[in-house]
């Protein structure tokens, strides 16, 4: 029931974290933003989310989960709730940076609950369940939220999504964990010694590569699809929403797959690199996708790049996990998302500067898929045995 509650979380996180995603077509021209002010505007939840990873990874490793991931989740949704009456830039920004804030606390609250409840060879599938939420929750939310856009307008969509995102609150208050392993119990180390680790810097890097790739088609899949592809906002809910699913399929596979190999004997290092460095790889199809005529084969190959997406998802916070432990998974996770979503600082708004200079998508998908290339170098050659280090 917790990991099913987890997942449920990790979907509604997403819906809300892309809402303004799906409003951009609509709400751009309606407030007046240029491309390079939507992609700030894009970006300005990543900001909060960055900064404040540290200080929810320290929170998820001092304090119970349960009070430190209600408050966020409680925070994030009045911001949802609040975009709905954002009159321009600012107002909607500083909201925005309010829900980057609250949502910082998710991904260290899911690795401390998983470090803690299952073993080492049965990490992948809880995990897997946990990102295919993060991709379930952009598939409905550009199909609902693309739907509400189209028939309602944009403000009503954000107040929807932010008031039947509170209603989660009443089961996790229900089934929460109350007590658990607290890293000062099993001296967990701090910060500093975390990041003195080559290995921990593979995973901070290869997270950082493969977050750059996924935001910037998180951020900016509908309006290309409006934008360069000319599709109705009825059809971009649909069209938008399919690569996302196909993800979500993947990672759920994956992660049942190299779960059921490590059980079988296969070498957790194997195992989980494996998944983790083929799907950067194979996600470089989404260069052609942009160059392609045919509508339906570029969603064809999105939906491959997407599903590589999810093969890498399946096992990246599973290498994280094993190696930090119960006593450092919420710090090290913290370390690894600050790193990492830098890029859902940066890509929303250099693909804004790149359409706005050369006014096509084209060269936007480029530099993903460079940096995919070098993410699945840090995971071969900087990460190193995937096994719990003695702290």
């Amino acid at each position: 029931m917790l990991v099913a509650l987890l997942f449920f979380a990790a979907v509604i996180n997403y819906i809300d974290r892309g809402s303004l995603s799906v409003a951009a077509p609509r709400l751009g021209p309606e407030l007046g933003l240029s491309p390079s002010q939507m992609g700030f505007m894009l970006s300005a939840f990543f900001w909060t989310y960055t900064v404040m990873q540290l200080p929810a990874g320290w929170l998820a490793d001092r304090f119970p989960v349960l009070w430190v991931f209600s408050i966020g989740f409680a925070v994030w949704s009045a911001a949802t709730i609040g975009s709905g009456f954002a009159g321009g830039l600012v107002s909607l920004s500083l909201l925005r940076f309010l829900l980057g804030a609250g949502e910082s606390v998710a991904f260290p609250c899911y690795s401390k609950v998983i470090a803690a409840g299952f073993p080492v060879n049965g990490r992948g599938l809880p995990n897997s369940l946990l990102e295919a939420g993060t991709k379930l929750g952009p598939a409905i939310g550009t199909l609902a939220g693309g739907l509400l856009v189209a028939r309602h307008g944009w403000r009503v969509m954000f107040l929807v999504l932010g008031v039947a995102s509170l209603i989660w609150l009443v089961p996790w208050f229900v089934f929460a964990p109350r007590t658990e392993v607290k890293a000062g119990a099993v001296g967990g180390p701090g910060f500093m010694r975390i990041a003195a680790r080559k290995d921990a810097w593979g995973t901070f890097l290869g997270n950082f590569c493969y977050t750059y790739a996924y935001y910037f088609l998180l951020t900016w899949l509908p309006s290309y699809l409006v934008n360069a592809r000319h599709v109705s906002i009825e059809q971009m809910s649909v069209l938008g929403s399919v690569p996302f699913w196909g993800s979500a399929l993947s990672a759920v596979i994956c992660g049942w797959l190299s779960d059921k190999w490590i059980q079988r004997g296969g070498s957790v290092t194997r195992v989980r690199k494996t998944f983790v460095v083929s799907g950067l790889l194979l996600s470089c199809v989404m260069v052609p996708a942009a160059l392609v005529t045919d509508l339906r084969l570029s969603i064809v190959l999105l939906s491959v790049a997407y599903a590589a997406f999810g093969m890498f998802a399946s096992n990246h916070w599973a290498i994280t996990q094993t190696m930090a432990g119960v006593a450092a998974a919420g710090k090290w996770t913290g370390l690894q998302n600050t790193v990492g979503n830098l890029s859902g600082v940066i890509a929303p708004i250099a693909t804004g500067l790149i359409v706005q200079r050369t006014g096509s998508y084209s060269w936007a998908f480029v530099s993903p898929a460079v940096l995919a290339v070098a993410g699945a170098g840090c995971y071969l050659f900087m990460v190193g045995r995937v096994e719990a280090v003695d702290w």
